[in-house]
């Protein structure tokens, strides 16, 4: 699978996104689904630490495997009932915690999972800086920032360690990032990683027009319902991206993740599986590589709403 950098890491092109380890899994359905990850040439596994147990199964389903992947991890959101945020002392805590989860000695990707208003961004990578000069964090990201908070944290690292990725949501469904967000991305040089490119399973046919959201998928998990996310609009433009990529021999979840690749500011589209035949599936979108005609084309089927 080709690879792309984040800051001095060559990341997958598709990662694999380990949530459901800890929201959706049993701990012994964790090792199958890294198994098959490692064996379709996914380098890059992404987890957080309020996702339960994800960095732990992640660790013992790698077991001695630990050197051969980058681990990007996530803080700043609550866990155990604590208050998470990024204040200095806070983040000492936080990466010790996952550093002996993940059982090891180093973070590759220490994510802040969201912004914290109560911190001043500066605070927060003046001690991230601390983390990589000790050699326990490798590079820093972002998680859920938009375009002036990534110009705000451009500005405050002064020389020192810089968010060298974004982690948002980014799908053909929703698209909001592109109107200030992607630019910004563009002009400070980092790297994107789109998570719920498939728009929590509406862009695999996993719902049907009309219906709730079946039971035990995420959108219930999370108290969504579907939200807004199972509207007529997005139907629509379910139907018309299916038999675009029916036509060209492909799913419509290979286009999502292909249409994601294809956009230069990508460094890897974070997909979650939850089976090993998920993670192949996904893998193998990366095989399709469209043309920038051809990305125009299924831009102009999903046009960003207002």
């Amino acid at each position: 699978m080709d690879t792309r950098r984040i800051g001095s890491l060559d990341v997958s092109v598709i990662g694999l996104g380990t949530n459901n380890f800890g929201f959706f899994m049993e701990a012994d359905a964790v090792p199958a689904v890294v198994d098959a990850a490692l064996d379709v040439g996914i380098n890059f596994f992404d987890t957080a630490d309020s996702y339960l147990e994800s960095e732990s199964r992640l660790a013992a389903a790698l077991g001695s495997r630990r050197d051969d992947v980058l681990i990007g991890t996530k803080f700043g959101s609550p866990v155990d009932g604590g208050p998470g945020g990024a204040a200095p002392e806070y983040v000492r805590a936080a990466v010790e915690r996952s550093l002996a989860k993940l059982g090891t000695d180093r973070i590759d990707l220490y994510q802040l999972h969201r912004p914290d208003d109560s911190t001043p961004i500066a605070d927060t990578l003046g001690v991230l800086d601390e983390l990589v000069r000790e050699g326990k964090v490798r590079e820093i990201g972002c998680s859920n920032f938009s375009a002036p908070q990534l110009r705000e944290a451009e500005e405050a690292a002064a020389g020192g360690a810089r968010f060298v990725s974004v982690q948002n949501q980014w799908n053909l469904l929703q698209r909001e990032d592109e109107a200030e967000t992607v630019p910004e991305v563009e002009r400070l040089g980092i790297g994107y990683l789109p998570y719920y490119p498939l728009a929590s399973g509406m862009l695999s046919g996993k719902y049907a027009r009309g219906e709730e959201a079946p039971a035990g998928t995420r959108l219930v998990h999370f108290g969504e319902r579907g939200g807004g996310i199972l509207s007529d609009r997005n139907f629509d433009v379910v139907d018309a991206a299916t038999a675009w990529a029916a036509e060209r021999g492909h799913s419509v979840l290979e286009l999502a993740l292909a249409w994601l690749a294809a956009k230069p500011v990508v460094a890897s589209v974070i997909a979650g599986a939850t089976r090993p035949e998920q993670v192949r599936a996904n893998a193998a979108a990366a095989d399709w590589v469209l043309t920038p005609d051809e990305v125009a084309e299924v831009d102009a089927l999903a046009p960003p709403t207002d």
